[in-house]
């Protein structure tokens, strides 16, 4: 897979998806993940790839050229046009069926905002789909990209070592995920429940199936519906 991030903050992005599974990732070429940078793709002498609004307003909106010049670049690149979204909190918000789908592509381009987010034409033009981190306001789409970036990329090919580590985790299967315990098997007085110690493996397939549901009732009953 390869993921294209479009940002005014790609050090920031880079940061990020350079560290840990995702880093380690990217380095053995399990997956590909470019960040961008918008202003490059500017005609302005400065640089600026932001306006002020029409009709009045706080803030500043990103302008047209840059970003459609940024993504024209990829699809040169790919000889076609990847799945393009925009992170925006007026998209649907993210969850793991939709994490899941887009697993499934070969190429996503994801467009952050930042001000007051983006000229309406270029989404218009280019984006496929908006996508929110959650019902809340951020300063811009990096994080929301971030988040989405790593709930995609966990489940490509030769990420993680086996499939199992992320089908047997929370939302995967629509249930949040069961109790989990490690050495020593007492701590402070607490100890480790006994099936898990019993080597039984259908017993403990069956209590971390009822503790799921459990956790899931206390926790998140909308799940269940």
């Amino acid at each position: 897979m390869r993921i294209d991030i479009a940002t005014l903050f790609p050090d920031m992005c880079e940061t990020v998806l350079s560290e840990s599974i995702i880093g380690r990732a990217r380095k053995k070429g399990a997956l590909s993940i470019n960040c961008l940078q918008i202003r490059d793709f500017s005609t302005d002498k400065h640089r600026r790839v932001d306006d002020t609004p029409f009709g009045g307003g706080m803030g500043m909106v990103m302008q047209c050229q840059p970003i459609y010049d940024c993504f024209n670049s990829v699809c040169e690149q790919l000889g076609s046009k990847p799945h393009t979204i925009y992170m925006s909190p007026k998209g649907s918000v993210l969850n793991q069926k939709k994490a899941v789908e887009l697993s499934k592509l070969q190429n996503i381009f994801i467009l952050c905002g930042h001000y007051e987010g983006v000229d309406q034409r270029i989404l218009d033009t280019i984006v496929d789909e908006e996508i929110s981190a959650g019902d809340y306001v951020l300063t811009g789409g990096e994080l929301p990209a971030l988040i989405l970036v790593d709930a995609i990329a966990r489940m490509c090919d030769g990420v993680l070592s086996s499939p199992e580590c992320f089908t047997d985790e929370s939302f995967f299967d629509g249930l949040l995920e069961y109790p989990q315990y490690t050495r020593p098997e007492t701590w402070n007085g607490l100890s480790v429940p006994p099936v898990l110690l019993s080597g039984h493996h259908k017993n403990i397939s069956e209590w971390k199936l009822q503790q799921s549901i459990a956790v899931t009732k206390a926790l998140r009953p909308d799940l269940l519906k």
